[in-house]
């Protein structure tokens, strides 16, 4: 079964327990895979992907994805990668994000009984006594928790941390030995857990689970990796215009790992997008091209993509108007240009609308302005145009 590991291989960073896996797929017996999210924010994006597509393939060979709800250590709250206590979401908020996130994973992952199971952690978490839960933590040493390089970060910065949080990692460990699991294939940022995973195992007489690292690229900004919070995303649930015009807008030295990493391209290819990045101008904006299409196709098609680009070449390289573009209504015969801005873009903050507006990348029916003041007629619908590749219909209500 070394060709399954091969397969993985493109997108692994680490594997812990490398020999087992290969006995384990040696031994024919279908894997028991854990993939575990806290119902929290569900809007997973490209980066979140990588590890479902490898679970995906696992899943093609016959084996089955045991899908955790951590409805329990929500209420908890993962301290991973903050500096402040996270606040805790209610029962019915956890709910929501729960059915959210099994929507979203069913773009990717089979969700047949066969190869997908759907667990909660509160089935074995509500039903444990307080001496069984305290018999737990007793296996779990101080040290063990403070060798956590963002437990030690706050201490040193004088941030409080929580009790719960410090029990976080041990529930979130424990889960592997409850789950009866072989594999796990996670982010780095979580295998300090995943690791008390093996650890619970161990102590309890089970099989240590593999844990697989995956690849972590950074966001469309080529800075930090990809987050909601700082817009750099690409979300599942993007349209494919939104997903082709964001691969786009990415710098040329992303081209190679988001082509490696985010598409099944062959490497050869990789290789020669990577080498027409680097050559910049023409080349470099083919590669991308290329690259969009390729992440295109795998979320909604050949055709689609076909699609796709043809638009984004009638738009941008034919500097063209899109065919079709959301429509925004708007109340009154005048507006001002930092009106119909604010009306179009209500996720973005006023400075950020006002930035765009200094750099000239505001056209109201063709025209440029950076002035948020200039008066617009709304006698007639309004092309509005802001930043490289977004598009509005304004029309009067």
């Amino acid at each position: 079964m070394n060709f399954v590991i091969e397969r993985l291989r493109r997108t692994t960073d680490t594997i812990i327990g490398a020999d087992d896996l290969r006995e384990r797929l040696d031994s024919g017996r279908p894997l028991r895979i854990k993939y575990g999210v806290d119902c929290t924010a569900p809007d997973l994006h490209l980066g979140h992907a990588v590890n479902l597509w490898m679970m995906r393939q696992l899943q093609d060979l016959g084996h089955r994805v045991v899908f955790l709800l951590g409805d329990l250590t929500t209420r908890v709250g993962d301290p991973t990668g903050r500096s402040e206590t996270r606040p805790v979401l209610t029962p019915s908020q956890i709910d929501a994000n729960a059915a959210s996130f099994l929507e979203q994973v069913s773009l990717v992952l089979r969700t047949d009984p066969e190869v997908f199971e759907v667990r909660r952690n509160s089935e074995w978490y509500d039903a444990m006594a307080v001496a069984e839960l305290l018999g737990l933590f007793a296996q779990v040493t101080q040290a063990q928790l403070m060798s956590r390089d963002m437990f030690r970060e706050r201490v040193a910065a004088g941030r409080e941390i929580a009790v719960h949080e410090l029990v976080y990692p041990v529930l979130q460990g424990y889960d592997s030995f409850a789950m009866d699991r072989d594999l796990t294939i996670v982010g780095s940022d979580q295998l300090f857990n995943e690791q008390l995973g093996r650890h619970f195992q161990q102590r309890l007489g089970a099989p240590p689970q593999v844990v697989i690292t995956t690849t972590i690229t950074p966001g469309i900004d080529g800075r930090a990796k990809q987050s909601k919070s700082l817009n750099n995303y690409i979300g599942l649930t993007d349209s494919p215009r939104d997903k082709f015009g964001k691969l786009m807008s990415i710098p040329d030295e992303l081209v190679e790992p988001y082509a490696r990493v985010y598409t099944e391209l062959p490497l050869e290819t990789v290789a020669a997008l990577a080498d027409s990045a680097a050559s910049g101008g023409p080349a470099a904006r083919d590669a991308k091209l290329r690259l969009a299409a390729a992440v295109v196709t795998r979320y909604h098609g050949a055709g689609v993509a076909r699609t796709e680009l043809a638009a984004f070449r009638q738009t941008f390289s034919d500097r063209g108007r899109p065919d079709e573009m959301p429509s925004v209504v708007v109340r009154g015969d005048v507006a001002t240009a930092f009106d119909l801005l604010r009306a179009a873009r209500p996720e973005d903050s006023n400075s950020e609308l006002r930035r765009l507006l200094r750099q000239g990348a505001v056209t109201i029916n063709g025209v440029r302005t950076d002035d948020p003041a200039a008066s617009v007629d709304l006698g007639t619908d309004v092309v509005l145009k802001s930043g490289a590749r977004t598009w509005h219909r304004i029309t009067r209500q």
